[in-house]
């Protein structure tokens, strides 16, 4: 369960004023006791991340946070990081002691509702108090899923385990396909691989580890090869494959290797489909061809990383940026799980393929920019439009679209 990647995990934000027994919840919830628990008021501080296998879902991580009645400028700070791990996660449960619903409670279920995140109305300690009918009525009139539990009795656990996979985003009950759709079984396939300075020592990343996955589990013959491999591969291969995916910083190399007649994508343009919305991303790609001297670039990155002297998003993007459009630009990289405030002031945003975050967290990105009037793509999108092979490389994907329709 531990080793599951980050962006596959369900991520649950467990919300709630202070001493609404949020702590107490999680350790019903998982059957451990993982989570301090205190009569205090406001003993957890800052978020604090809980893994649990939640079956039939699978590996979950639950986020205890500050309370949303926190006081005094430490307090908003605190319910400011509360609120920065809502657009991380792909459900709520806001937890309440049973009494009224005050301002702060309020307030934050009206954000989450805004947000359109997923959420569940726990009221807690159902073994000494019940919970306030004005409350019932709320989430009755306002359509909230609502039950009331004690994590002390654990009376409504189970019945709460099952309302979280009811409420659980559609993509992790659905098979969802990386690229098995765009072959059949039995076809062979390359995959193009660099192995670079931007290369993890010992291992692949983890897109590519993904797609090979998804495409064996597909029963598909699967090749690895390096660029400088390729010419080799495909020269030796009895018949072409039926599909070439190359890593996006390869593409201008690679679509040169591959006859035209063979299907070629990238990675990060699969990911765009696997992790985010697809067409939106095909429209913000446009904006790159009307780029004016002095817009400002925003440059989204998921997670941190070390940054190298030839990094993909701080330096080969913004030169090949600057080189295709022939203008002055400037570019601005926000690494993190959250937008910046000023999100409006960017022409465009180019998000990484999102690998290490949820399918919800990615899509919840794009559509801030989208609602903010911003354009967005992916790296892959804008690297095979700088290197003029985009209508190439999302073919294959369009095609399976056409499909899927027909």
């Amino acid at each position: 369960m531990s080793s599951t990647p980050r962006g596959e995990r369900l991520n649950i934000a467990i919300i709630g004023k202070r001493n609404a027994g949020k702590s107490s919840l999680i350790n019903a919830l998982v059957g451990q006791e993982i989570a301090i628990v205190s009569d205090v008021p406001g003993t957890t501080t800052d978020p604090v991340d809980k893994r649990y296998e939640l079956l039939p879902l699978g590996p979950v991580t639950f986020f205890d946070t500050a309370g949303v009645d926190d006081s005094g400028e430490l307090g908003k700070k605190r319910i400011q990081a509360t609120e920065k791990i809502l657009y991380r996660a792909d459900l709520a449960i806001f937890v309440s002691d049973g009494k009224a619903f005050n301002n702060a409670e309020l307030k934050m279920i009206t954000k989450i509702r805004e947000m359109e995140l997923p959420l569940l109305v726990v009221f807690n300690k159902k073994d000494i108090i019940t919970a306030n009918p004005e409350n019932i009525a709320f989430c009755q009139n306002n359509s909230l899923p609502y039950l009331s539990v004690s994590s002390v009795t654990k009376e409504g656990i189970n019945e709460g385990k099952e309302k979280l996979i009811q409420l659980s985003p559609k993509y992790l009950k659905e098979n969802r396909i990386i690229a098995g759709d765009l072959v059949k079984p039995g076809d062979s396939v390359i995959l193009v691989t660099p192995i670079d300075t931007s290369a993890p020592k010992g291992r692949l990343i983890l897109p590519q580890v993904q797609t090979l996955r998804d495409l064996l589990d597909r029963n598909c013959l699967v090749t690895v090869v390096q660029e400088t491999e390729l010419k080799s591969a495909l020269d030796k291969a009895k018949e072409p494959p039926s599909l070439v995916i190359t890593d996006s910083q390869a593409i201008e190399t690679v679509a040169k290797i591959v006859p035209e007649e063979i299907p070629l994508t990238t990675f990060s343009i699969l990911f765009a489909r696997y992790k985010g919305e697809l067409d939106i991303l095909l429209e913000g790609i446009n904006r790159l061809k009307t780029l004016q001297d002095g817009d400002k670039i925003l440059i989204a990155e998921a997670c941190s990383h070390h940054i190298q002297k030839d990094d993909i998003g701080r330096v080969k993007i913004p030169n090949w940026m600057q080189k295709f459009s022939q203008k002055n630009l400037s570019f601005e990289v926000y690494a993190g799980h959250d937008f910046p405030e000023n999100l409006e002031e960017y022409a465009v945003c180019i998000h990484c393929g999102g690998c290490m975050i949820t399918p919800m967290e990615m899509n919840r990105k794009i559509m801030e920019c989208y609602r903010r009037g911003v354009p967005v793509t992916n790296y892959g999108m804008t690297i095979s439009l700088l290197k003029g092979v985009l209508d190439r490389t999302i073919k294959p994907l369009l095609k399976a679209k056409e499909k899927q329709t027909q």
